[in-house]
């Protein structure tokens, strides 16, 4: 079987469907590049000295791990002297990070997670990264309102996992591929060339820690899962949590399910950034053939009133979406 680079995929949907332009093939290709520097971290572990804290707390007042900021410092220093960004936004800082003067400006606007899942970084579960790409407005300058756009504008959205592989996932529109990193090579080489999510399944991703606070739309729908083939279903359920996004998505663009964290009475907003986190997944998860909404509407329609906005999740098998989402809507 031949193999197929990410540079090779890219270039290919460039010159074949034209929806990849050779701007945004180079700037994928230096987050790419960005997330096998993380990856490598990563995978020294303690031997590399990354585990722990960082005795510091980003914006959302969380408190941050030694990855954590050494993954946010790859990503702006690889991103910021390219010449295709005119900013770049993360969740570990509380504004916009502007391209320094001495380095040209392009058209795009880059939004990221650097170390997604970050309570199992000391545990050796997987963990990884999230990006998310949307053109800047011409004439805007590049400050917080101009990355305040719905979802549905992104131009390209992925996300890497750094586990027993390092997998990353994306789509520029054109459907999903996930590319495994050749460590031997030093690429990523595709390996799931057309990923497609069934609309149905019998397995969901949720903390059931929390089921205290769910509101009675996400507890029926749980109990009815729980209940098996003896309940209104009429069949079983499985239920998988690895409390890392990047994990359970990837898991579920690989064998199916739907993956929820709602909001609840502690949180009423939900705990996942609408800009980091649910719009790249949501994008991805469309793309593959998935649903993504808050509870109540399509994520990808959400308009943005700021930069670290949060936001429920419910994602993955279409007909379970829309099932969760009926009765949301029902109760309201």
């Amino acid at each position: 079987m031949k193999q197929v680079s990410l540079t090779q995929y890219l270039i290919e949907l460039q010159r074949e469907k034209g929806c990849v332009s050779a701007e945004l093939r180079l700037l994928i290709e230096v987050v790419a590049r960005a997330c096998k520097r993380i990856s490598h971290a990563v995978s020294k572990g303690a031997l590399g000295g990354v585990l722990g804290g960082a005795g510091t707390d980003n914006i959302q007042g969380e408190a941050q791990k030694k990855l954590d900021v050494i993954a946010n410092e790859v990503l702006v220093e690889a991103n910021e002297w390219g010449g295709h960004l005119a900013a770049l936004a993360s969740e570990e800082m509380e504004h916009p990070h502007q391209i320094p003067s001495r380095y040209p400006r392009g058209e795009f606007l880059l939004l990221m997670d650097p170390l997604d899942g970050s309570s199992n970084i000391d545990v050796n579960v997987s963990i990884g990264t999230i990006f998310s790409v949307l053109r800047c407005p011409e004439g805007v300058e590049p400050d917080e309102k101009a990355f305040l756009q719905k979802g549905s504008q992104q131009v390209a959205a992925g996300f890497a996992v750094y586990g027993p592989q390092t997998i990353l996932v994306l789509t520029v529109g054109c459907g999903v591929a996930a590319f495994t990193l050749d460590r031997e090579l030093g690429s990523f080489v595709m390996t799931q060339p057309d990923i497609k999510l069934s609309a149905d399944t019998q397995e969901f991703a949720i903390n059931a820690s929390n089921a205290r606070n769910w509101h009675p739309p996400v507890k029926h729908y749980i109990d009815e899962c729980l209940a098996g083939k003896e309940g209104p279903r009429g069949k079983d359920f499985n239920m998988r949590w690895v409390a890392s996004m990047v994990a359970d998505v990837f898991r579920i663009l690989s064998r199916g399910g739907i993956f929820m964290y709602p909001a609840d009475s502690k949180h009423t907003k939900g705990r996942l950034r609408l800009m980091y986190e649910a719009n790249p997944m949501a994008m991805i998860v469309e793309q593959a053939g998935g649903a993504a909404t808050d509870g109540r509407q399509r994520i990808l329609d959400i308009q943005p009133t700021e930069l670290h906005q949060r936001v429920g999740v419910v994602l993955g098998a279409k007909n379970e979406v829309e099932r969760v989402t009926q009765y949301h809507l029902k109760q309201a």
